[in-house]
């Protein structure tokens, strides 16, 4: 048997010759083959999914995260109800979708992680290792979230949920009982609230983020389990994390089904879920409400982290990544809608069960799922049960999560410096350990003021920059047509004139004014009525500018790197057009 290629662009077919003797006479027969779909045309092989569902529950799982439960339903009770749903589908389409392709298509063609993509267009490697480096430092505080959950998980055990009282050793004077009509007085505190704040983080034994002290071992217990989980789903790549996401993936949704279930039974889940989809066109005029709808398109899709790239890195290499890219964010937006009628549904009911109008009760952030909804589930028969449940799809949505920032690092890093591929699980360990380290700052008892400066400058301006640079590389660069042509080649199908003017015109410029509005608006961070020192603003600064530096100090680096004393002008012109010039990576 003979294999030759039918074309020098690659193996999209080969030439099966299958030769037979007779009587010694040959008798030969010829046929064309279309290849698996492992191998790239550089004839490239590369670890894939073991099953096609792997990837998209991967994907699914990533992009459904605790955010689309404690931020989109209240973004969208607060910005008009139904009528937010307006700018945020608009922003789905121009924006949100096509930038989700383009990062499905550039992993899936290059066969590298987020560093590593950019072989066809070097000078842009810098915004590689932006995005790798935001996603280390979002897994230094979104590991603590995932910690919390698992401890309110195990306080869930007892005949009576701890934040159901105010008579336990935590509590301040300032506790009232869940019966008391309390959300109208601001000098009260609920026991949930009391709970979270002085039971969980000890925020009393803290005088600010100068006044951290030492690790709490309960919270860094939880912590070094979520650690060992997030190892033991990423050490031998996606052929364990590939099956991990079919429990991960799968059962919040489940979870979400039977508290809405439960929820819509409720005394006043109806007002609240009313409240939640209420239309108030009106609401549009104001430009808040857009800019907050852009804002949730960016960061619930999840592009920018390199997660995307990674994923899709290790897809056959025929996959039809258009397909997935709309099935995948279909989902989670639909995902992000339904959980609203779950969290609505309490909300309402707790508005009515305090006499209290539902604003004073709907919130976001850990707030909402770490001391609303607990106060909720407190008051229901067999609590305990529903704390379980809830607390278990609260794992599950953050660990898939933060197993995909995770890969982003590992993917990234292990192709752009091929001698860790072999070995993967050492510096898998290296990472998580790396990662635990630094989270032991946020489980302290001022560990809270670390986490809230962490999410707050760590991927803010530094990720809508990051998409911004990768967006214009590929679209004006590398350009449209040469990744057209790419993906025609993996999927047999050209993108439509729609997605091509997205990615060269909508997206960049969608993306440029996100990032001039979040310098304009920016707020310093705060907590309660804490508000962060000088030096502490600095920090995080810093820390943003670190990852967004790297796009021109890599582009400095490569212009010094050249050979710019060749003697022949032909020659140096040779040296500069291999060494920065955005072409095929073939």
């Amino acid at each position: 048997m003979l294999l030759y290629p039918s074309s020098p662009m690659g193996p999209k077919e080969v030439e099966l010759i299958l030769v037979k003797e007779q009587n010694g006479v040959q008798f030969t027969a010829s046929a064309l083959v279309t290849p698996t779909g492992q191998t790239h045309p550089s004839g490239e092989q590369r670890e894939t999914w073991g099953k096609k569902i792997d990837f998209l529950l991967s994907v699914i799982g990533f992009a459904v995260d605790l955010a689309n439960v404690w931020r989109f339903p209240y973004l969208c009770y607060k910005n008009g109800g139904g009528a937010f749903l307006v700018p945020y589908l608009l922003f789905m389409i121009i924006a949100g979708m096509p930038l989700f392709y383009m990062e499905l298509a550039l992993g899936q063609y290059n066969r590298e992680g987020a560093a590593g993509v950019w072989k066809i267009c070097p000078i842009f490697k810098g915004v590689g290792f932006t995005v790798i480096l935001i996603s280390l430092y979002v897994g230094f505080y979104y590991n603590v979230i995932i910690a919390w959950a698992l401890f309110y998980l195990f306080s869930s055990f007892s005949g009576e949920l701890p934040w159901v009282n105010c008579n336990n050793t935590w509590n301040s004077a300032n506790c009232s009982d869940l019966n008391a009509t309390l959300l109208n007085d601001s000098h009260k505190a609920t026991p949930a609230l009391e709970y979270f704040e002085r039971g969980v983080l000890h925020l009393q034994d803290s005088g600010g983020i100068d006044d951290l002290g030492l690790p709490r071992w309960q919270l860094t217990s939880c912590l070094a389990v979520v650690i060992v989980v997030l190892y033991f789903s990423l050490w031998k790549g996606v052929k364990t994390s590939g099956k991990v996401v079919w429990i991960t993936a799968t059962m919040p949704y489940v979870v979400l089904t039977v508290l809405l279930l439960r929820g819509v039974t409720l005394p006043g889940a109806i007002d609240g879920i009313k409240a939640y989809l209420s239309v108030d066109f009106l609401r549009l005029c104001d430009a808040q409400v857009w800019i907050e709808a852009a804002t949730q398109i960016c960061f619930s899709l999840g592009v920018g982290f390199g997660v995307l790239i990674a994923f899709s890195s290790y897809n056959k290499f025929s996959n039809n990544c258009y397909r997935d890219a709309i099935i995948t964010s279909s989902i989670n937006s639909l995902t992000s809608f339904f959980s609203g009628f779950v969290i609505f549904s309490f909300l309402g009911y707790m508005s009515q069960k305090h006499n209290v109008a539902l604003d004073k009760v709907a919130t976001d952030g850990p707030g909402l799922v770490f001391i609303i909804y607990p106060e909720a589930i407190a008051t229901l028969p067999g609590s305990s049960v529903w704390a379980v449940i809830f607390f278990i799809m609260l794992l599950t949505l953050g660990i898939d999560s933060a197993m995909g920032g995770m890969e982003s690092v590992i993917t990234g890093l292990i192709d752009e410096f091929k001698f860790l591929h072999r070995h993967r699980e050492l510096f898998t360990l290296f990472i998580v350990v790396s990662t635990f380290l630094i989270s032991l700052f946020c489980v302290t008892n001022g560990g809270i003021y670390v986490f809230t400066l962490l999410d707050h400058f760590a991927a803010g301006t530094s990720i809508l920059f990051g998409v911004l640079i990768e967006a214009i590389g590929i679209a004006w660069f590398y350009g449209v047509d040469r990744f057209s042509d790419d993906i025609q080649e993996m999927i047999g199908q050209r993108p439509g004139l729609y997605w091509r003017l997205c990615w060269k015109f909508v997206s960049p410029c969608f993306l440029l004014f996100m990032v001039v509005v979040s310098f304009a608006t920016f707020n310093p961070p705060k907590y309660g009525s804490y508000y962060f020192p000088m030096w502490a603003n600095m920090v995080g600064w810093c820390l943003s500018i670190s990852s967004m530096i790297m796009v021109p100090l890599y582009a400095i680096y490569k212009f010094c790197s050249l050979n710019w004393h060749t003697p022949s002008p032909q020659r140096r012109s040779t040296t500069w057009w291999s060494a920065g010039r955005c072409g095929s990576s073939r």
